[in-house]
């Protein structure tokens, strides 16, 4: 579940291991860039953090956010 809060749009994902983490992060990739929207992530053996805000307005919310939000979860 996607969480609001200090002006980010936040989510972690823990998978089986390392390499369906990377394969998730590298579908995550692949959108983020075709929708021109990139999140800020870190990544730790199994476990993806990802935040999402819109720097040009500000690195607050918005509808980018969410969007990019709503295909990461279809990624899943």
């Amino acid at each position: 579940m996607w969480e609001e809060k200090d002006n980010k749009l936040s989510r972690s994902f823990t998978f089986k291991d390392f390499s369906e983490a990377f394969a998730f992060m590298t579908r995550v990739a692949l959108a983020a860039e075709k929708m021109g929207h990139h999140p800020t992530w870190d990544n730790e053996w199994n476990k993806v953090n990802i935040s999402l805000s819109t720097h040009s307005a500000g690195n607050k919310v918005t509808d980018k956010d969410h969007n990019l939000a709503l295909e990461i979860d279809n990624i899943l």
